[in-house]
């Protein structure tokens, strides 16, 4: 692949740059592949992307260069006249800010070309900031706690959801955890009520069982147990995207999963089982579809 060139996306024109540039430097995973990368996985992608604010985190020096990485919340001025963007309270001091909306594959590319090797979208749409189409539940192991230690409290999660009669989807964070998301179904939904249910939902798996969870967030107390976070139900707070990158030592995938794979993972011990770099997560998409489409088609139910 060329160091740079003029590419046509979907009828927009781009100029793509330093494509040979290694963004991983223990694979030696370029630019050019993680450009490829997003434009082949945009179809999946950009329906969970469409309509809503998305952060950028950014690694024009590589994933290894911590010091030059930066989360970018306003859309860059430079941007494409058709890039999309919507205007959403950052806080009581920032005031609107005028966030990327991803709503198709030349947009993807574009913030493939800045270096956005990950991209965290709200859990509400652009329209509506205050009302979250999600409630979310982030499973984060404390060493010597891994993944297979999430999977065990995720299906906890789905058991206590199935009793409310709710479905819940799950994903790897495309890190060392595992997310749990629960599509809403109420136009009354609001952060206000999420946010102290996940987190009492939390508490009580902590309760249940305070060997293996933990729902408080100092540090110290998450060796060998999964933190339960549920702070992200945050009108300010992003998540992880479902397929993007993450900016780890190998280009792996936050990837939407299967139970079945879940209930493989914890009954094995076997944390491998649960990790996916882009080849294998568009060979999934290929095989099985887009294992998140159910809950995105729940949400457009419910928030049309």
């Amino acid at each position: 692949m060329a160091a740079s060139q003029l590419v046509e996306v979907d009828g927009r024109e781009l100029k793509l740059t330093n494509l040979d540039k290694v963004l991983y430097p223990e694979s030696g995973f370029t630019k050019g592949g993680m450009v490829d990368y997003y434009a082949k996985v945009a179809e999946a992608m950009v329906p969970h992307l469409k309509g809503r604010a998305v952060t950028l985190r950014r690694f024009p020096e590589g994933v290894d260069d911590l010091d030059s990485a930066f989360f970018e919340k306003r859309c860059p001025k430079h941007r494409p006249k058709w890039v999309k963007t919507t205007s959403v309270r950052a806080g009581p001091n920032a005031g609107n800010i005028d966030f990327c909306v991803c709503d198709g594959r030349p947009t993807l590319v574009w913030m493939a070309q800045l270096a956005a090797i990950e991209l965290h979208p709200s859990l509400s749409l652009g329209r509506a900031p205050t009302r979250p189409t999600v409630l979310a539940f982030d499973l984060d192991p404390g060493p010597p706690a891994d993944v297979v230690d999430c999977c065990r409290v995720a299906l906890r999660l789905r058991a206590m959801f199935d009793h409310f009669g709710l479905r819940c989807f799950p994903k790897t964070s495309g890190s060392k955890g595992l997310q749990v998301y629960v599509p809403l179904n109420s136009r009354r939904a609001s952060y206000e009520i999420t946010k102290p249910f996940a987190k009492a939902i939390a508490q009580l798996l902590e309760k249940q069982t305070p060997d293996l969870v933990v729902s408080k967030m100092k540090k110290e107390e998450r060796e060998g147990k999964v933190f339960v976070d549920w702070s992200q139900n945050h009108q300010r707070k992003t998540t992880i995207a479902v397929y993007s990158l993450r900016a780890r030592e190998r280009p792996t995938c936050s990837t939407p999963v299967s139970w079945d794979e879940v209930e493989a993972a914890a009954g094995s011990g076997d944390a491998g089982l649960l990790v996916f770099e882009t080849g294998a997560v568009l060979e999934r998409i290929e095989k099985h579809g887009d294992l998140f489409a159910p809950g995105a088609a729940a949400e457009r139910e419910k928030h049309t």
